[in-house]
């Protein structure tokens, strides 16, 4: 597989007030991410809001959803909150969908609209990325769609995400034996449209340091993810970080990092080193 370019996207469960906010975009800007993410649920700020004062901030960095939960909204209202915000940011908004963490029923509870089953809410991602294009297609909202991001790790959500995303975020058992599965799948779902693909991983650790509460918290043993050997937590220096990276890259076509903010100072080397390489 011929080697792609890297992107690093900055992943933040908004909290602080917009003075913090503000400040903490335009540090990604300045260190080289190409994203400021935004998770989605009620435990912290609605993205689309907070991604909009983002956006009056900076002036290059991309702003994406990590990931927009689609059975809390109605299709055509994430088309219009994302051709909203895409207008608003000069064109670099990234809509990221899902189908809905398991405890994202209770986001759905406190916003007033049923948690489907697993098959029910997969079948809404690819509803919501047809209703996006179509609306696009006819003219409603003006220009081209953003780019679509859809992330999951069941087959029939990637499997969607191969037909339709451009961007697919994959997370498997955290092996790099799963991921390699999984992007086999993608691969032979998607047929001639794989290369055009982007390949991308999520990051909750990186460095020799205590590792982040999130790699707990997100269901990571961290003594099982020492050497590199979880995708999702990134050991050693600087440049053992660097080569793994590259490494994945050349095996897998992974080239799109997010990183959570947790881990914003160690990764921040990374990023300069790599970001456009």
């Amino acid at each position: 597989m011929s080697p792609r370019v890297f992107r690093f996207g900055l992943v933040v469960g908004p909290r602080q007030p917009a003075p913090d906010w503000a400040a903490l975009a335009r540090r990604a800007e300045d260190l080289g991410f190409s994203t400021l993410l935004v998770p989605d649920g009620t435990g912290a700020l609605s993205p689309f809001p907070v991604l909009g004062g983002a956006a009056t901030v900076t002036e290059r960095l991309r702003l994406g959803t990590f990931v927009l939960a689609v059975p809390l909204r109605p299709p055509g209202l994430i088309a219009w909150e994302a051709a909203s915000l895409d207008r608003f940011s000069g064109g670099r908004f990234k809509l990221g969908l899902g189908a809905g963490r398991p405890d994202a029923a209770r986001d759905a509870e406190v916003v007033g609209v049923p948690f489907g089953t697993a098959g029910e809410r997969v079948r809404q991602v690819a509803e919501t990325v047809d209703t996006v294009d179509r609306l696009y297609a006819e003219g409603t909202f003006e220009g081209r769609r953003p780019p679509v991001m859809i992330a999951g790790g069941g087959d029939r959500l990637l499997s969607v995400a191969a037909q339709r995303a451009d961007i697919v975020a994959v997370h498997a058992d955290g092996s790099e034996r799963g991921l390699g599965e999984k992007l086999r799948l993608v691969r032979e779902v998607a047929g001639d449209r794989f290369d055009a693909l982007e390949l991308s991983v999520n990051v909750f650790h990186v460095g020799d340091g205590e590792m982040s509460p999130l790699v707990r918290l997100f269901g990571i043993d961290p003594a099982t993810a020492q050497d590199n050997r979880h995708v999702s937590v990134l050991n050693g220096d600087t440049a053992t970080v660097i080569d793994t990276l590259k490494r994945r890259r050349d095996e897998f076509g992974v080239s799109y990092v997010t990183i959570n903010a947790a881990t914003l100072e160690t990764a921040a080397p990374v990023v300069e080193a790599l970001s456009g390489t």
